[in-house]
């Protein structure tokens, strides 16, 4: 299970966040955990963070953002939510939860406290074991 680390925007800064997570705060780490967790909990592509960092004059490449958001993923500080095989969002809710993907919107939302429950699970491959459960509902307006 996954403890999530918080962000206090008002004391704790990104800088003491990724030191805390093991990351050494680069100019541009630092740059886009200031944007990622600026505006709460969200989910967000890396093409979006590109296109924010952007317009922030922040000079950064989508390659970098998309390493950046890896390596912050396995520091902890986010969560990957995949959506099929091409679309990745990366979630700075890191806490056990689970997600619906609005079509047509392709947008990632939260379901909110126990919205999901998991009845039974497989027996693990031999020497492993279950680490976490992802759902995502696919939802859409009715027709």
């Amino acid at each position: 299970m996954t403890t999530r680390m918080v962000l206090d925007t008002a004391g704790k800064d990104v800088t003491d966040m990724l030191r805390t997570a093991g990351l050494r705060p680069t100019r541009q780490r630092v740059s886009l955990a200031e944007i990622l967790y600026s505006k709460g909990d969200r989910h967000v592509s890396a093409e979006l963070l590109h296109e924010e960092a952007v317009d922030a004059d922040v000079p950064v490449s989508l390659a970098t953002v998309y390493n950046t958001l890896h390596q912050f993923t396995e520091a902890g500080l986010l969560r990957e939510v995949a959506i099929e095989g091409n679309k990745t969002y990366f979630d700075t809710n890191v806490s056990d939860h689970h997600h619906f993907f609005i079509e047509g919107e392709n947008r990632v939302i939260d379901i909110p406290g126990e919205g999901v429950g998991i009845g039974k699970l497989p027996t693990a491959p031999e020497g492993m074991e279950v680490v976490r459960v992802d759902v995502v509902v696919r939802v859409r307006e009715k027709r």
